[in-house]
């Protein structure tokens, strides 16, 4: 699929720092893969790193102090976890990994409506591990986005290059309705929810918009 070129972009999404001097760097990554036409991986990632010498004088290099990471097989498309994994790879004091196994309360949940106050109601303060119920809350929404790009991937393939978007063309798919109230673009008393509502087409993402007109293929309204 990536003919010859990188799967995802990786240079800095945070603006040049220039003279500024660091003293903290913390990175989420989360990562999704068809695992089959009803069943998908969420794969995520928090890192916190401290810049060389800031807490051993002379040492070269940056120190990792937290590395979580969490694998989560959700169903599709109810979006419901059928098996989650959470692993301590860095981290401050011996006790740490001892919550690990809370999170396999994760099994059986949604992933989509609900889930960010679920996480918070299971795992939040000390029924938890900080750090790995923040990157929770940042993998749900991944979840959620690749219901579309599950569909697409079950798209027939073309010979020249053209937009693919797996949304359903006939009644019945309501899985828009995941998006309500998420945030103001899909608010229920505004203008993305009454088209969907209706019925009427979404339209293309400005993103892929931009992306098929400096590919030269056509884009109707």
């Amino acid at each position: 699929m990536s003919s010859g070129h990188s799967l995802f972009a990786s240079d800095p999404i945070v603006p040049d720092e220039g003279e500024l001097t660091p003293i903290h760097d913390r990175e989420y990554r989360v990562r999704a893969f068809r695992l089959s036409e009803s069943a998908m991986l969420i794969r995520g990632a928090v890192r916190d790193q401290k810049p060389p010498g800031l807490y051993i004088e002379h040492d070269p290099d940056p120190i990792t102090v937290h590395h979580m990471i969490v694998d989560l097989e959700v169903s599709f498309p109810d979006l419901v976890i059928s098996s989650a994994k959470v692993t301590f790879a860095t981290f401050p004091h011996t006790t740490c990994p001892t919550i690990v196994e809370h999170y396999t309360k994760l099994e059986g949940l949604s992933i989509a409506r609900g889930f960010s106050a679920k996480v918070r109601e299971l795992f939040g303060g000390p029924r938890g591990c900080t750090h790995t119920t923040a990157l929770l809350l940042a993998m749900g929404p991944v979840a959620v986005q690749c219901s579309l790009s599950m569909r697409t991937f079950e798209m027939p393939h073309t010979a020249e290059p053209s937009i693919r978007i797996g949304v359903k063309k006939t009644g019945g798919d309501d899985t828009w309705r995941m998006n309500t109230n998420t945030c103001h673009e899909w608010a229920e008393d505004g203008p993305a929810f009454a088209k969907a509502a209706a019925g009427e087409p979404w339209g293309i993402p400005v993103f892929m918009r931009e992306r098929a007109l400096k590919m030269g293929i056509e884009v109707g309204d």
